[in-house]
């Protein structure tokens, strides 16, 4: 007996790892040598591909597809319909499996419905992707972004309420964090 659920209309291919509490729904499936921590939701019709990994207490929202080369930190949320890619240049008639590149969504991330991640970028932790935004470059820790393409509109806490920086400091209004922002880089006052 398993310690994940795996709906009986999903298939987890031999090779796949997952980790205890995971839930994986309807019409999902889980490739060899792909690897999900513990405690994850992953919705209806979902593809993990060979090699993609996944921190624990991700949430992935219905009809995603997360190919080879994507790397999903801890508390990343993945949004309904969003879009990873893995080639800057597909063609149907080029092979080019030996030119995916690695997409890297860091710790706290969350993706909004409908965006599409082009390949080769990092999401910074903690920070927001706004529906439909399309991200064709790298995007900083606690940054918001939406648009297409996306572009740097603000910045979010920890606990996903937007800041309001008053010089280099800002103070969340729902949790009472405290933020330091210098060159455009912003952090945590307290350190992680």
């Amino acid at each position: 007996m398993s310690d994940y659920f795996v709906h009986e209309s999903s298939y987890v291919d031999e090779g796949a790892e997952i980790g205890a509490g995971t839930k994986i729904w309807h019409f999902c499936h889980i490739m060899p040598g792909a690897k999900i921590g513990e405690r994850c939701n992953i919705g209806q019709n979902v593809l993990v591909s060979s090699g993609v990994r996944l921190g624990n207490n991700v949430k992935i929202q219905n009809n995603v597809s997360l190919y080879t080369g994507v790397i999903v930190e801890d508390d990343v949320f993945l949004g309904p319909s969003m879009v990873f890619t893995n080639v800057i240049n597909p063609r149907s008639h080029v092979s080019r499996k030996d030119e995916y590149k690695t997409t890297l969504v860091r710790r706290g991330a969350s993706i909004g419905a409908n965006a599409t991640i082009v390949c080769g970028t990092t999401l910074g932790r903690y920070c927001f992707v706004g529906a439909g935004a399309v991200v064709t470059k790298d995007v900083p820790d606690y940054a918001l972004v939406y648009g297409s393409p996306a572009r740097l509109r603000g910045w979010m806490c920890q606990c996903g309420e937007q800041l309001k920086f008053e010089g280099d400091r800002a103070v969340c209004q729902n949790c009472g964090d405290a933020y330091r922002k210098q060159d455009q880089v912003v952090g945590p006052e307290r350190g992680e």
